[in-house]
């Protein structure tokens, strides 16, 4: 999963949006509806970079066939430390088709519903253009 790893640590959303499948699933920490399709998902990536300081990957897991991946990392949002994990499922080709992250701890989940909640109209509309 060195492809994405490496673009989220370029900070480079054109990178990370061509890891994605066009049938992407993305499950988000703060919502419980999951958003289908590379469009919104690219988009909420882009809103991520925006919130997320200091991010950091500091462990990655495989699995046995190398299809799923989980990239544990930690960040900031203001004043609060957000440690969390990106699950990562690979179709045929190589490309993420399902994109599941997690945050603790609770004050963390809640600085980041708040950040993005801040950010989804503009989401949104990234989505669509």
């Amino acid at each position: 999963m060195s492809s994405f790893r490496k673009a989220v640590e370029a900070r480079d959303p054109d990178a990370m949006a061509a890891t994605l499948a066009e049938n992407v699933v993305f499950r988000s920490p703060v919502a419980f509806r999951p958003y289908p399709g590379k469009a919104i998902t690219a988009a909420i990536l882009r809103g991520v970079l925006r919130v997320f300081e200091d991010f950091r990957y500091v462990r990655e897991l495989t699995g046995a066939e190398g299809r799923d991946h989980a990239l544990v990392f930690e960040a900031r949002i203001g004043d609060v430390r957000v440690e969390g994990c990106d699950f990562l499922h690979l179709d045929g080709n190589g490309l993420i088709d399902e994109f599941t992250v997690m945050v603790r701890p609770l004050s963390a989940a809640q600085a980041l519903a708040e950040a993005m909640t801040a950010q989804f109209d503009r989401i949104q509309r990234e989505a669509v253009n």
